[in-house]
């Protein structure tokens, strides 16, 4: 192998000067220094170098390779490329911990309108309703309540096994009532938890409630229960009523049924989940 030595290689006529023909290699041995800092550098556009902006194309970059900076485009990143578990919807954010997760609050799970129906529902698995361990508290919320026969009462009871049947003992509760000032209590309807108690079906007597069930899947505490609730009574008398109580059972409950005493009801209704 020939050696040259030479303090400085220039072209001998112009400004371009080629090393090495198509297909060779040129190396630069070890311990030597490159310094081309002064110099301006054109580099292949594959070349990913430590400033400017570049476009990677037909490249795949491991999690463990990033480990610098990388700003990419606006909206480039779709959430299917993370790696995140959980649901991710309208509902719910992405935690530090790599978790989609409810914001908290209360989140709707169904909405139910009846007109002249029986009861209203709000079983586990039917029309994406949940019922389980997944939310500690649910609410049910009614508004525009109509009977189709008059002075009745809003009624709720629970399921253990999706609706198929329905629990007729067991519940333990008090409603006070206050019209005009006034309060009257009754307590114990064994076979209901009772919400709120003469519901007119004449216009503008209808009523609206909230009924909140705590911890209803639980296997080791009783489940307990609140409710309150407005209607306007044949003497347009408004009525404020609030009921609570207890279905005395360590019983995974996973199905509401809201109705009246008797006759069929209408209105609106809205399951929610509290996590």
């Amino acid at each position: 192998m020939s050696k040259i030595e030479v303090d400085a290689i220039e072209p001998q006529s112009g400004t371009s000067l080629t090393l090495g023909a198509s297909g060779d290699t040129i190396t630069v041995p070890a311990g030597a220094t490159f310094d081309s800092s002064a110099a301006t550098n054109t580099l292949p556009s594959t070349v990913v170098t430590t400033t400017g902006s570049q476009t990677l194309t037909n490249k795949s970059i491991a999690t463990t390779q990033l480990t610098g900076t990388i700003t990419p485009s606006d909206s480039t990143v779709s959430l299917a490329k993370l790696s995140a578990t959980g649901t991710k919807d309208a509902t719910t954010f992405l935690r530090g911990d790599n978790t989609f997760t409810s914001a908290g609050g209360l989140t709707l799970i169904n909405t139910q309108t009846a007109s002249g129906a029986a009861s209203v529902e709000f079983k586990n698995g039917v029309s994406d309703v949940v019922i389980d361990s997944t939310y500690s508290t649910y609410r049910i919320v009614g508004f525009n309540i109509t009977p189709s026969e008059d002075d009745k009462n809003i009624q709720i009871q629970f399921s253990t096994d999706a609706g198929s049947s329905y629990i007729t003992s067991g519940y333990y509760t008090m409603v006070q009532r206050n019209t005009d000032g006034t309060f009257r209590s009754d307590l114990n309807y064994s076979d209901v938890a009772m919400v709120m108690n003469n519901v007119g079906n004449s216009t503008n007597e209808e009523g609206a409630f909230e009924f909140t069930v705590f911890n209803p899947s639980s296997s080791s505490h009783f489940t307990h229960y609140q409710s309150m609730g407005t209607t306007r009574n044949s003497g347009a008398q408004i009525q404020f009523f609030q009921s609570g109580g207890v279905y005395e059972a360590t019983s995974d409950i996973d199905a509401f049924k809201v109705f009246f005493n008797s006759g069929n009801i209408s209105g609106t209704f809205k399951l929610y989940g509290i996590k």
